[in-house]
């Protein structure tokens, strides 16, 4: 098996014993994102529709670092804090799809990272 490691300065540095992503087999897994900016490496203040634009730019860095885009992406599992804000992460979700949608698993939980709102994680199909 072949594994590679995927890392960006364009996406929050891993907080714990992971990594961003890794390559392996032709696939592509991230690690699940939260809304941390890469720059400070602080938690985005603001409500679902700021914090999922965020944990989707740092899962579209990772996706440009590994040489794919949204398009690759075959599977995500995304976990919300609180399932009444399901409709307005979809809106910003959706708009990182503009193709096809891929296959999706979306649960609320009793606690995330650092309390925010939402983190999300995906597979992806290498192109090599």
């Amino acid at each position: 098996m072949s594994k590679e490691i995927i890392s960006t300065d364009k996406a929050p540095a891993a907080i714990g014993p992971y990594v961003q992503a890794v390559k392996a087999n032709g696939f592509l897994f991230t690690s699940g994102q939260i809304a941390i900016d890469p720059a400070s490496q602080k938690i985005v203040e603001g409500d679902i529709n700021v914090q999922a634009r965020r944990v989707m730019d740092n899962l579209g860095a990772i996706l440009e670092n590994a040489g794919l885009s949204f398009d690759d992406v075959v599977k995500t599992t995304c976990f919300l804090k609180n399932i009444a804000d399901f409709s307005a992460f979809n809106a910003v979700y959706g708009e990182y799809f503009k193709n096809t949608a891929p296959a999706r698993s979306c649960v609320e939980v009793a606690r995330l990272p650092k309390d925010v709102l939402v983190e999300v994680e995906l597979v992806a199909v290498c192109k090599d």
